[in-house]
């Protein structure tokens, strides 16, 4: 999984003490405030409803049904604005392919499995997108959101293709995760603990329900529920809730808790 950037650092240098402690204020500029993204879409929302009044009010030649054209174009822009957007940044929000998975797990939890989303592997770049513990053991699910026109295809049981492309490395970077955070899991707890690592692919059709390739289970995404439910139970509760406190204290969380 590919990283979002960090904050920028600076380092503060020394400076001489100064006759004043009052920073100097910057007056705003009309030309400045515009710039701000805020009145951008001000501006272009204006633009917007401006641009459809006179259209339509020259089409119909009736300056009223112009201005009703351009209430209803504002309000329109707003609201698709307002669906289309977040005050998340783009980068601290969940893919669509997560959010589905995360609405399947969300349903387990009712029979004692819990998860942890977004968690970063100490020491790299990668993230495993849902770490699972519950009666049935830990696992790792990779939600992928795949082009739907490609094929997914399987080759002697050890090659995985999304289309002409060779998903080789995306398996090998599900089952390195999965690794790492049985690593360190089992170092904590005291005791091995097996992480099994799986890919959930959304969009083109999966020709199996279940497959293990190269160690990693495949499957199509909306199976995520059954693949984890449907084996024999191996953790007491006890087990679980220590367990999930461990994998959230040596897997953070990417993005932060809040």
């Amino acid at each position: 999984m590919s990283d979002r950037p960090e904050g920028e650092q600076t380092t503060a240098k020394p400076s001489a003490p100064t006759m004043s402690t009052y920073a100097p204020v910057e007056r705003a500029s009309v030309r400045s405030l515009l710039q701000q993204p805020r009145y951008r879409r001000l501006r272009n929302r204006a633009l917007l409803a401006v641009g459809v009044g006179l259209v339509v009010g020259f089409l119909v030649r009736d300056w009223r049904v112009g201005v009703t054209a351009a209430v209803v174009a504002a309000i329109l822009d707003t609201v698709y604005r307002a669906r289309s957007s977040s005050t998340v940044p783009a980068w601290r929000r969940a893919s669509v392919a997560e959010r589905r998975t995360e609405a399947q797990l969300r349903k387990l939890e009712r029979n004692g499995y819990r998860t942890l989303h977004a968690r970063a592997i100490p020491g790299s770049e990668a993230q495993i997108d849902h770490l699972v513990v519950g009666p049935t053991g830990v696992y790792a699910v990779d939600s992928e959101k795949w082009d739907k026109r490609l094929p997914v295809r399987v080759q002697m049981g050890k090659k995985l293709f999304h289309g002409p492309f060779d998903m080789k490395p995306r398996l090998t970077e599900a089952k390195w995760e999965a690794s790492q955070a049985s690593e360190l899991i089992s170092k904590a707890y005291g005791r091995e603990v097996s992480v099994v690592p799986s890919l959930a692919i959304y969009g083109p059709p999966v020709p199996w329900k279940i497959m293990t390739i190269r160690g990693v289970d495949v499957y199509e995404g909306g199976r995520a529920r059954k693949w984890i439910t449907k084996r024999e139970r191996a953790l007491t509760d006890a087990e679980i809730d220590r367990l999930y406190e461990i994998a959230a204290q040596v897997l953070p969380a990417r993005y932060g808790e809040g």
